[in-house]
């Protein structure tokens, strides 16, 4: 009852995240429900039913990634005095949101159903009822248990997911004798370190661009059929490209706070003014819990440019590409890019909440309000200009070796 009047009771920006998260739900709810009914609708192509479950791993995903931001936002911004006065203290903050997370992820679920029944003929007399029956595979009767397995897969997976990654840490030794040390400003506080990622990261992504190119060598003209289809038959594919693809994703995403932090060492280059050093430093606080958003957004980005070198127009015209990217594909391409992308607001939203005290320190001091709004807009213009071109080369580099 307590996650339910918290939801009721949120704010605006609250309110639109968790809807965000129910979307997300139903979407990926909604792609593996089509995928057991495109099976069940044509039995004699199993295998090409295994793959579409399979493709639906990445959006669900995904969708665990953004209802972990999510949930880490509205605990970080939680009223310390009123749920500690509830009995709610940092050992139940993450129970508290998984609560709140599958109360989001049921919505989404319910409404997904509901949608997928609708459009695949159960639901006679309504408007759009059977639209998309030959998709869905409407006819034979869907197993219940397979159909009630995937309605709570995604609501369940979500709370485990927030309780392991919510659970409470110790603190480091620096921070355990209080706030009586720190800085009033981030401008006046050290650098902070480089993240150890970076390297293991940039060793990731070049073994997987190797092994992309070893594997595309002699795998013929993705047109035709002969690479990855999305989500097509794996037949006749090079077994290295999808492993080349992953192994390419992790070291983005494990470069990506190396990159934030080299991100705001290159603000504060030289003799930074004010305005520099403080967008600079604050990037650098950040990349530790920002960075790792960005690096799957670079991700996302990466393949999607990839794909569309891939399997675009240019490629195999537009009948070749539609053959491709069905509507249930394109609607998992949909939900990745948009849960990665609303899982970097996110946790740019939990930086900005925890920036808080030391925001109002700079105002207090006399700080113009433009001051935060100018580092702000810095800081989002050199990570665009910084992380862009690294996810346009790793698209083009990915895609070379396939396209030859």
């Amino acid at each position: 009852m307590l996650a339910l009047r918290l939801v009721r009771g949120a704010p605006p920006l609250a309110l639109l995240r968790r809807l965000l998260l129910a979307a997300a739900a139903a979407g990926v709810t909604f792609l593996m429900l089509g995928a057991v009914g495109h099976a069940a609708g044509h039995p004699e192509a199993a295998g090409d039913g295994a793959t579409r479950m399979l493709w639906c791993l990445v959006p669900l995903a995904a969708a665990l990634q953004l209802a972990v931001a999510v949930a880490r936002t509205e605990t970080s911004r939680r009223a310390l005095t009123g749920l500690d006065a509830a009995g709610v203290g940092p050992s139940r903050m993450p129970l508290l949101a998984a609560v709140s997370t599958t109360a989001s992820c049921l919505l989404g679920s319910v409404v997904a159903l509901l949608l997928f029944l609708l459009l695949r003929g159960h639901l006679g007399g309504l408007p759009f009822a059977g639209a998309a029956a030959d998709v869905l595979g409407a006819g034979p009767a869907l197993p219940l248990g397979a159909v009630l397995l995937l309605f709570l897969l995604v609501p369940l997976t979500a709370a485990a997911t927030c309780l392991v990654a919510l659970r409470p840490r110790p603190l480091p030794p620096s921070r355990r004798e209080g706030d009586r040390n720190e800085p009033a400003t981030l401008a006046d506080a050290p650098p902070a370190a480089l993240p150890p990622g970076l390297p293991w990261g940039v060793a990731l992504t070049a073994t997987g661009l190797a092994l992309e190119t070893l594997a595309g060598r002699g795998s013929g003209d993705p047109a035709a059929g002969a690479l990855l289809p999305m989500p097509g038959t794996l037949a006749g594919s090079p077994p290295g490209a999808l492993a080349g693809w992953v192994l390419t994703a992790i070291g983005l995403v494990l470069a990506g706070p190396g990159l934030t932090h080299l991100s705001g060492r290159l603000i504060t280059l030289g003799r930074p003014g004010a305005l520099r050093l403080l967008s600079g430093r604050i990037l650098q606080d950040d990349a530790e819990r920002v960075g790792r958003p960005l690096g799957v957004l670079c991700a996302v980005a990466s393949g999607a440019l990839a794909a569309g070198e891939l399997y675009g127009p240019a490629r195999g015209g537009e009948a070749a590409s539609g053959a491709v990217f069905g509507p249930l594909t394109l609607l998992g391409g949909v939900l990745v890019l948009g849960c990665a992308t609303a899982s970097a607001l996110a946790a740019a939203a939990e930086s900005r909440a925890l920036r808080a005290p030391a925001t109002a320190s700079l105002l207090q001091l006399g700080a113009p309000r433009s001051l935060l709004r100018n580092a702000a807009a810095l800081r989002a213009v050199v990570v665009v200009a910084v992380l862009g071109p690294i996810a346009w080369a790793v698209g083009r580099l990915v895609a070379l070796p396939l396209t030859t």
